[in-house]
């Protein structure tokens, strides 16, 4: 059987520990064997981004933005232990945020549905997709830890010299203060972004901040939402039959509750990192969550939502089994080869990576996955694979479908 080709290559930015072993062998068994696989290859692994003082992680997303789409493995974003472990020049920053930043990027985060894996709250009968605003806000903070008695003030200094000074508090013993920030240009991406990925997927959008608290920092938010959806994306959304839906972020916590899901909830960065783990944790497991970097300008970088795996990579060095679920990673090539068939019109590309997905969800169905997932599916006597026999047994199943 002919190979798929491919016109355009996809960026490929290999990663860290557990989940760079299953790279490996997802690319070896479902991928190889079928398609004549171009990439840009850059190997984000921590050696390797210490070795080139990380600029290899700035020239694959340069790569991603000419080439429009990329996939990435899991990376490790290191610590004071890792500095020691990887005798490392300096403490790198996380691959993902430096990604996110050349890019100007939304996440999007969405669980994958299987059944025998039933959501903890009952009535989720589909998806919800988290979208998360990836700049700013308390990643981006300045803090002081008040030694005493004092006044706190925030002051913004123009280029001309001029100042806008507000009093934030009278301190009369210590105390602590964080300042945050945000700008139009990035709040304007994210909202472009999530416009654009409901209309792409065909699903409602809910945005929410608390606006009747932070009357300027969050109502800025919520403004540049309802001016650019009124402007540019009213009447698109009512074409398509889909919804854009504001409110309190209290309230929209509430509503998920009871809803059926299908939608795509935007949060700010907080909120979101926040909620993107409370809906996958719902959904199953954070190794069943898909996770999609999407720029304004329509680029496209496709990841698991989970971390390197470092437990079961441990073992692995020390030759005992794993059982890794690998099922994210593998959605993250898909979506990137759906992607990159779509922009190419390549049919061919597209229906494999529907078909991949499909044998992945059938196996687990079928009853055969790792342990992470027998430990909380509803089905009977499953068969419990460790992580190479897991991708080995999806390749059979995507063998017998037509």
């Amino acid at each position: 059987m002919a190979k798929i080709k491919m016109t355009t290559p996809l960026v490929e930015m290999d990663g860290d520990e557990m989940t760079r072993i299953l790279w490996k062998i997802i690319k070896d068994e479902l991928l190889l064997p079928y398609i004549d696989l171009k990439t840009e290859y850059y190997d984000l692994g921590l050696e390797y981004r210490n070795e080139t003082n990380d600029q290899v992680t700035i020239d694959s997303a340069e790569a991603t933005k000419k080439y429009g789409v990329a996939v990435k493995c899991a990376t490790i974003t290191p610590n004071a232990a890792r500095m020691t472990e990887y005798n490392l020049k300096e403490m790198w920053k996380s691959p993902n945020g430096t990604i996110r930043a050349a890019l100007d990027g939304t996440v999007f985060r969405a669980p994958i549905v299987v059944k025998g894996i039933e959501p903890c709250v009952k009535n989720w009968e589909k998806p919800i997709t988290l979208a998360r605003h990836a700049y700013g806000d308390v990643y981006k903070n300045t803090e002081i830890k008040v030694p005493g008695a004092g006044k706190a003030e925030l002051v913004f200094t123009s280029e001309d010299g001029t100042q806008i000074r507000e009093t934030i508090h009278n301190f009369t013993g210590k105390g602590i203060l964080q300042g945050i920030h945000n700008t139009d240009k990035s709040i304007t991406s994210f909202a472009k972004a999530c416009f654009n990925y409901a209309l792409d997927t065909k699903q409602d959008l809910w945005f929410a901040t608390k606006d009747t608290i932070s009357k300027t920092y969050d109502h800025n938010f919520k403004d540049i939402f309802q001016e650019i959806y009124e402007k540019d994306y009213a009447d698109r959304f009512k074409q398509a039959g889909i919804e854009y839906f504001y409110t309190l972020i209290d309230d929209a916590v509430a509503r998920v509750m009871k809803a059926k899901g299908g939608f795509i909830w935007a949060c700010k960065n907080y909120d979101g990192d926040v909620m993107s783990d409370m809906v996958s944790s719902a959904f199953g497991s954070l190794a069943m969550m898909t996770s999609v970097l999407v720029s304004p300008s329509g680029v496209y970088e496709y990841e698991a939502a989970h971390g390197t795996v470092q437990r079961h990579y441990y073992k692995h060095l020390q030759g005992e089994e794993t059982s890794t679920n690998s099922v994210a990673t593998i959605f993250a090539w898909t979506g990137a080869l759906r992607k990159r068939g779509e922009l190419d019109g390549n049919k061919e590309l597209m229906d494999f990576a529907d078909k991949l997905e499909k044998a992945t969800i059938q196996t687990i169905e079928d009853g055969k996955m790792t342990k992470d997932l027998a430990l909380i599916t509803s089905l009977k006597d499953v068969t419990v694979l460790n992580s190479a026999d897991f991708i080995k047994a999806i390749r059979e199943t995507f063998d017998t479908l037509s």
